[in-house]
């Protein structure tokens, strides 16, 4: 039986990427093979440019969770609508650290869509509905299918040209967030307009506020 480490569970808006404005309950798991999440070791890291806190249990709903069945549960939990329309977004941290057929099917059970957002580093399990890819520059990418490969631009070593040849359905470029902001969306911007492959994903939820 596998037990899961659990940062954060909430409802919200998934605010970027392919499913933009729709409702979601985000699951956020502890741990990523990446950075430690601690700033002390942040420019060490192989990603260094996370924003997202991860380290720990002690978030909204956070804990360690005993069995797939008690995070499902969790997860159903926050949803507010009725059986129709259900989407779960597995994040992290690196959230296939911990995602399993266990969990996969029990979240189906609970009529969720499965969404997860991985840096490809890891191969998945089978049975998840939607793959959202994120490369980080300097790490090996294992995971090179899927439904949406979201980029943040610019990564020096992680040029958008050579993602193109991957089976993905969607490429999105994301600017990167931080005291360059402004600059990197108007990069993100000029690369759309001259590759049209690409779909610029601005991160909404941080403009409207919400998580």
């Amino acid at each position: 039986m596998s037990t899961y480490a659990v940062k954060e569970i909430f409802l919200t808006l998934q605010g970027e990427g392919a499913h933009q404005g729709r409702a979601a309950v985000f699951c956020r798991f502890s741990g990523c093979n990446l950075w430690s999440g601690r700033e002390e070791d942040r420019a060490k890291a192989i990603c260094t440019f996370c924003d997202t806190d991860f380290v720990g249990i002690n978030g909204m709903r956070g804990g360690r969770y005993r069995s797939a069945a008690d995070l499902a549960d969790a997860i159903s939990g926050e949803w507010r609508g009725g059986r129709e329309g259900r989407l779960c977004v597995l994040t992290g941290g690196e959230p296939m650290l911990q995602i399993d057929a266990d969990l996969i099917a029990a979240l189906h059970d609970h009529g969720f869509e499965i969404a997860v957002e991985t840096n490809g580093t890891l191969l998945p399990p089978e049975g998840l509905d939607w793959i959202c890819v994120s490369p980080k520059a300097g790490a090996d990418l294992k995971l090179r299918s899927g439904h949406e490969l979201k980029l943040v631009y610019p990564q020096k070593g992680a040029l958008p040209d050579i993602f193109e040849d991957l089976a993905f359905d969607r490429f999105s470029l994301q600017p990167m967030d931080g005291p360059n902001v402004a600059e990197n969306i108007a990069l993100a911007i000029r690369y759309c307009l001259h590759h049209p492959r690409w779909r610029l994903s601005v991160q909404t939820h941080k403009h409207l506020g919400i998580r």
